[in-house]
């Protein structure tokens, strides 16, 4: 029996005229009711924001963790298979002989500057570093924290983090997208790729719930990298002008203050509108060719007078561990440890103290020294040999908490951003084989990453081993860190020059990441219309603007708190639907691309058939 032609009769009701002419209603309004509500929350009742947020986020990833390390596992290998399968590798996501719109060159420089541009910049040193200190190994006592012996374990999950699994979430939206769009001409918006299985139903209030999902997921995930964005571009300035009011100087580290934040932000957020104004052609294309170029520049810079042959050792043997641990780090999530199990795991003497040690023992952030340290009354008087037992029975609490912490964050965190980064892949792909969008956006983005953190974090980490930097990048904060080690690196008016090249880096990452969110909720919100109107770019860059200075100065409420925390909450919370609708997502595509396969064969006679 013939197949029928798909259905792709999708049609998103738009207003015919005044403000939001041309633009679906119930998703522009709930889209921006929900933000207007989040922001006011976050305004006037900081710390209230703050704390249920912190709550609820808690509570998620207890139930959720699992889940999420499992599916973001899941679609890596399902890319996999597309790429390398013939039937779906070879299919052209446009008419038979498009042609590309852009260059390969531009096209990679805008995937790469949307996709993980910000992230690149502040975790190049912090997350290697940070790794090197605490993972899963030195967690559980495998290896000593900040040792030779912990940068294998430290580089395994830098790679995991901004590899594979990073990109591939990017590309599960974006080829969804882009395969509806330019072989069946549907618009390009988030219902459009669940229609295999859903069909007409997406038409209805399903369709607008799955578009507003799409829309407040982007908001957040774009929210969170602006904010580290911001802080970084705070500590540069402060690094180049020495401008005091920049930054929080009453605490151990150097820490952007609430005023510099706001400020940077203002700044960021104006110069992304006026970007966004001039559009994807114009705007984006030459800041994001821009990036790339200084980007090299600056890999340049690390290669000549860092740690080159140490960093490259490193990415030698870190990326075949990375192989060699592929399928154990997709798939081996850490459950939580219950009370119970901490104190069924306790030596006898120390089960009566159970209540005392479970917090501390299971704290992931916490070190052995640490726990003993902070023991009183009778756990204190344990005998070290059972200190080190209690502390040992909390291996898979302190596990679990560092994957749900770190790990899990940063999933839900790209899953956050795939909508915005997934739909700029689409936009800019037409033209492209499913194979060379699967390579293009996850292999190739994935080797230039891994050299990428190999040479800046490898840099700052062979820093500290020689003692050149006497602990001093390890003390600063996640931001700072760049600078710190440039630093150590180079001096005089050359360290000038290239700290002012890392700000205005950090600078046009940041510009073309709001810009183009800005254009991404635009797109949705009209239905999958590539020209939006530019009033509705001015508003959601005004909204998102908002969005983000309130939700910094609630995680600032509490003195001393991370002015991140809440935006960050608020983020992980916000993604966990937009995952469910991923994972659609991928079944859609599976069954659109076998039944392509089979309309293939039958050719003609597939056209006398009902839509399905």
């Amino acid at each position: 029996m013939a197949v029928g032609p798909p259905f792709t009769d999708v049609e998103i009701r738009k207003s015919p005229s005044g403000f939001y002419e041309g633009y679906s209603l119930p998703i522009a309004l709930i889209s921006k009711l929900s933000m207007a509500l989040l922001v006011i929350w976050a305004l006037f009742w900081p710390a209230n924001a703050n704390g249920v947020l912190g709550s609820v986020n808690s509570t998620l990833l207890l139930g959720f963790n699992g889940f999420y390390i499992i599916i973001v596992g899941f679609f890596a290998v399902f890319l996999f298979v597309l790429a390398i399968l013939p039937q779906t590798g070879r299919r052209l996501m446009g008419r038979p002989g498009e042609a590309p719109e852009f260059s390969t060159f531009s096209w990679f420089s805008m995937m790469f500057g949307a996709g993980l541009g910000v992230g690149l910049m502040v975790f190049a040193t912090a997350e290697p570093l940070g790794l090197w200190g605490s993972n899963p190994l030195t967690v559980g006592g495998q290896v000593k924290a900040n040792s030779p012996e912990a940068l294998t374990s430290a580089y395994r999950y830098t790679f995991l983090h901004y590899g594979l699994h990073a990109w591939s979430i990017y590309v599960v939206t974006g080829l969804s997208l882009a395969y509806y769009a330019y072989t069946r001409d549907m618009p390009l918006t988030i219902r459009s790729a669940l229609t295999p299985l859903f069909g007409r139903f997406v038409n209805g209030p399903f369709g607008h719930l799955v578009d507003v999902l799409g829309v407040v997921a982007t908001i957040l995930g774009v929210s969170v990298t602006i904010g580290f964005g911001v802080s970084q571009f705070i500590d540069g300035m402060y690094a180049i002008t020495g401008m005091d009011w920049l930054m929080n100087l009453t605490g151990k580290v150097p820490k952007p203050s609430t005023t510099g934040l706001i400020a940077g932000l203002v700044v960021i957020m104006g110069l992304s509108i006026i970007s966004a104004v001039s559009g994807v052609g114009r705007g984006v294309k030459y800041l994001s060719n821009l990036n790339l170029v200084l980007s090299l520049i600056l890999l340049l810079v690390f290669a000549i007078f860092g740690s080159f042959m140490f960093a490259m050792t490193t990415y030698a043997t870190a990326l075949m561990d990375y192989l060699l641990h592929f399928l154990q780090l997709s798939f081996g999530p850490y459950g939580p440890q219950s009370s119970e199990a901490f104190a069924a795991a306790l030596p006898a003497e120390a089960k009566p103290l159970a209540a005392k040690l479970y917090t501390g023992a299971t704290n992931a952030w916490g070190s052995l020294a640490g726990f003993q340290k902070g023991l009183t009354g009778d756990a204190a008087a344990l005998s070290p040999k059972i200190q080190e037992a209690a502390y040992a029975a909390g291996t898979q609490g302190r596990q679990f908490g560092w994957q749900s912490g770190w790990t899990t964050f940063y999933w839900a965190w790209w899953i956050a951003f795939s909508p915005f980064v997934g739909l700029f892949l689409a936009r800019i792909s037409k033209g492209r084989t499913v194979r060379e969008f699967i390579v293009g956006c996850v292999f190739a983005p994935t080797l230039v990453c891994f050299a990428w953190m190999a040479i800046l974090g490898g840099t700052a980490i062979d820093l500290e081993l020689t003692g050149d930097a006497k602990g001093t990048i390890i003390a600063a904060s996640n931001t700072a860190k760049l600078f710190v080690t440039l630093g150590h690196m180079i001096s005089g008016s050359f360290l000038s020059a290239i700290t002012i090249m890392c700000v205005v880096l950090s600078l046009t990452f940041l510009v073309t990441s709001a810009d183009s969110g800005i254009l991404v909720m635009n797109t949705i919100m009209s239905g999958g219309e590539q020209e939006t109107g530019v009033k509705h770019r001015i508003v959601w860059g005004v909204i998102l603007t908002l969005v983000i200075g309130t939700l910094l100065v609630a995680g600032n409420a509490k003195a001393g708190a991370d002015p991140m925390n809440a935006l960050k909450s608020a983020m992980i919370i916000g993604a966990l639907p937009f995952t469910m609708v991923m994972g659609l997502m991928c079944l859609s595509l599976i069954k659109a691309l076998y039944r392509d396969s089979l309309r293939d064969k039958d050719g003609a006679t597939a056209s006398a058939q009902p839509a399905e």
